[in-house]
């Protein structure tokens, strides 16, 4: 299943059959490995900080950071809590259903939610625009995706990030341009992700993926939401 919902918005971009697609086979190979790696995970732990550039209503640039601490266990258990210049607010799935809650405003929201993440985050996505940290990593298609959406991919050779060696993989096409960093490591994890929008004055978005765990023991409570005192239940309405 394409996945048409992500944080970064990666693949949602128009796309011209016409134009001449140039992949590098090491780069696929590289994403190969990184997705079959994340998909055998059955439990993982990690953090991101993320940096969006965004304009005022006077074109002026503002950057907007925000670190989030994710955790799933698969197939239907997941939970995050953001802090940022955005707001502060969490999501909590336990297979049945999935709660929001805005630390920012103290309200929440709990509703019945398809029987696995992924499923969940569609389902969610498209009817309330909620937007999951790093969804896109997750998907079995993400390779696929990728070629299917980008004119150019490329393998770049091997770059550092804090000392760390890492595989640098780029890929454009009329819209967007992608850098993604995968440690050359034998776990071979996401690293750091930036996207720049070609038509949207070169707007930037950058993720930084650290302190990954795989396959750690999570108790099963964490995915579980209990509303804070004094917390206020809203209802929310589907986008038409």
């Amino acid at each position: 299943m394409k996945k048409l919902l992500t944080l970064f918005s990666l693949f949602a971009v128009c796309f011209s059959q016409a134009q001449t697609k140039s992949i590098d086979s090491t780069a696929v190979y590289i994403l190969d490995k990184m997705a079959d790696i994340i998909g055998s995970l059955e439990s993982v732990k990690f953090d991101i900080n993320t940096a969006t550039d965004k304009l005022d209503h006077d074109g002026n640039l503002s950057t907007y950071y925000a670190m989030s601490h994710i955790a799933m266990t698969g197939p239907d258990k997941f939970t995050s809590t953001t802090t940022g210049d955005s707001g502060n607010f969490g999501y909590w799935y336990d297979g049945e259903y999935v709660s929001y809650y805005s630390l920012s405003e103290n309200n929440y929201v709990t509703l019945e939610a398809p029987d696995t993440i992924l499923t969940m985050i569609d389902s969610m996505h498209t009817a309330f625009d909620f937007k999951f940290p790093a969804a896109d990593f997750f998907y079995p298609s993400f390779t696929d995706d990728l070629i299917e959406d980008f004119n150019t991919i490329s393998y770049e050779g091997q770059r550092s990030i804090d000392g760390e060696k890492c595989f640098y993989i780029t890929a454009t096409n009329n819209e967007k341009h992608i850098q993604l960093w995968i440690t050359s490591n034998t776990t071979m994890l996401p690293k750091r992700l930036i996207i720049v929008y070609k038509k949207e004055g070169n707007l930037q978005f950058e993720t930084n993926f650290n302190n990954w765990e795989l396959n750690p023991n999570i108790p099963e409570t964490i995915y579980n939401f209990t509303p804070p005192p004094h917390a206020s239940l809203i209802s929310i309405m589907a986008k038409s």
